[in-house]
């Protein structure tokens, strides 16, 4: 490779994970993805784990983190309709891959007073 093309893959590595953390960052996407850790959820029960989201603010997400495949939904045809909410595999590894990353800022963020806050895991 040369200099250049090293560049150009870096770049391009260092959008990937700015893009990573630019959906992480967003308001309530962290508990919405820690609350589906244990599997497929309802509505309601993403509502009741997410103190304070709006139910206009929980269905956008929900719909942001589908069509970013971390989250799919399943119609069930009961009576009424039932909608269930589960993590993909992709979230399953991105919520691992932050792991490390949660430990580090407990560990190094804490000396500097600043909050971190801690997906499930």
């Amino acid at each position: 490779m040369t200099v250049m093309e090293d560049c150009e893959e870096a770049q391009s590595v260092m959008h990937s994970v700015q893009g990573v953390f630019d959906t992480l960052a967003r308001r309530w996407t962290g508990d919405i993805l820690s609350a589906g850790v244990e599997g497929a959820q309802r509505f309601r029960e993403y509502r009741r784990a997410v103190d304070g989201i709006s139910d206009r603010m929980l269905v956008q997400r929900l719909r942001e983190l589908e069509s970013l495949g971390l989250l799919s939904r399943t119609v069930v045809p009961t009576s009424p309709v039932q909608v269930l909410y589960a993590p993909t595999q992709h979230a399953i590894d991105l919520m691992q891959a932050v792991q490390p990353l949660v430990r580090w800022g407990k560990q190094h963020m804490a000396k500097a007073g600043a909050h971190v806050h801690a997906p499930a895991s």
